[in-house]
């Protein structure tokens, strides 16, 4: 994958997140290790929901809610298409999570072929 393809894999991210979420991470990376493209995003985390983690009803709310709507955000056949598209291979599994206190979340993209940088 080549800096430009990280750049438009990190900018359908954004794309995708802000449309489904309501705001996109502030900063993503990317790298690629075989057929998994491993995603890191930082600062996701919408102003109401920084508010909610002040307790941990707040903290737990806010976790499960946001890891079930990417997990069905990704699993959405439009954004499967998008992906696929773009990285010239058909998505196998999607693994994902979001550590709340420090506002990063990590994504791991499954694909059916090694993705050559």
């Amino acid at each position: 994958m080549t800096k430009s393809m990280e750049h438009q894999f990190n900018m359908l991210l954004r794309e995708i997140r802000k449309e489904y979420v309501g705001n996109g991470p502030k900063e993503i990376t990317t790298r690629l290790a075989g057929p998994w493209v491993i995603s890191e995003m930082k600062g996701n985390l919408t102003n109401v929901e920084k508010f909610m983690i002040g307790s941990t009803d707040g903290q737990r709310m806010v976790h499960e809610a946001r890891t079930k709507l990417v997990k069905e955000i990704y699993h959405d056949p439009t954004v499967m298409k998008k992906l696929e598209g773009l990285m010239q291979a058909k998505i196998l599994s999607i693994y994902t999570d979001i550590n709340i206190e420090i506002d990063t979340a990590m994504t791991i993209f499954v694909f059916d072929k090694h993705i050559q940088p």
